[in-house]
């Protein structure tokens, strides 16, 4: 598979030593002032660029019927603009607040929590993420998706960013040192607490993540999520 890098800092260094180990090829990395390779030439393209360069980056790949796989977060203002270009490009789109497949096991395991807890109104929710000092968006994607986890499956109608109100999950972000990302979901009571957790302990799990979903979309047209990847769907 030959695979263009749009964005090249850890993400994207980090995807294309997995990447070469699994046996591909990198043809294309676009980043800030630097452009090598050809991206028409790629089978696939993995975005891990900066929020205000992934849209311009997505685009520029899919109007060049490029599929793309997304992992930055902090543009989904552009979500259904880009989804339609994938679909009048006749090529695929793939985005993922987190492409670990563990984070994506805690997903499907977040949403039947919600599911079980939603009778048991005693019950307040929050969750506090911790990731690196130099992540630029708070919330994180992951816990976004996680809170419209909850919201799916619950009488819970928004999330809020420090913030507690009625009908809500409270989510905290917290920026500490080089922390990869933990996600944290308490269900709190006057009598107990109900937390589960997902702990990264290092990058190499979104690697090997994206690399893989970049396997499972060569040839498809479309717009798809990990769930597709992971073949979670048919357990719902």
């Amino acid at each position: 598979m030959k695979l263009a890098l749009l964005g090249y800092g850890r993400m994207g260094k980090s995807i294309e030593q997995i990447a070469l180990k699994r046996g591909h090829e990198i043809v294309c990395k676009v980043d800030k002032n630097m452009s090598e390779g050809k991206l028409q030439e790629a089978d696939v393209a993995v975005n891990f660029s900066i929020p205000d360069a992934a849209v311009e980056n997505i685009t520029n790949a899919l109007d060049q019927a490029v599929p793309v796989i997304c992992g930055t977060t902090g543009w989904l203002d552009a979500y259904q603009q880009v989804t339609q270009s994938a679909r009048e490009n006749n090529t695929a789109f793939l985005y993922a607040s987190n492409f670990s497949v563990g984070v994506n096991l805690f997903f499907k395991l977040n949403k039947v929590l919600a599911q079980i807890m939603q009778p048991h109104k005693e019950y307040k929710i929050s969750m506090e993420e911790t990731h690196h000092i130099h992540k630029l968006d708070a919330p994180s994607g992951t816990a976004i998706s996680l809170a419209e986890g909850i919201i799916e499956n619950s009488d819970i109608s928004q999330w809020k960013l420090d913030e507690e109100a009625k009908d809500s999950v409270s989510i905290q972000s917290l920026r500490e040192g080089e922390v990869p990302g933990t996600h944290s979901i308490m269900y709190k009571s006057p009598i107990d607490d109900i937390t589960i957790e997902h702990k990264a302990h290092n990058r190499k799990g979104f690697a090997i993540g994206a690399v893989v979903a970049a396997e499972w979309i060569v040839g498809k047209k479309g717009v798809f999520k990990m769930d597709d990847v992971l073949n979670l769907e048919s357990n719902e």
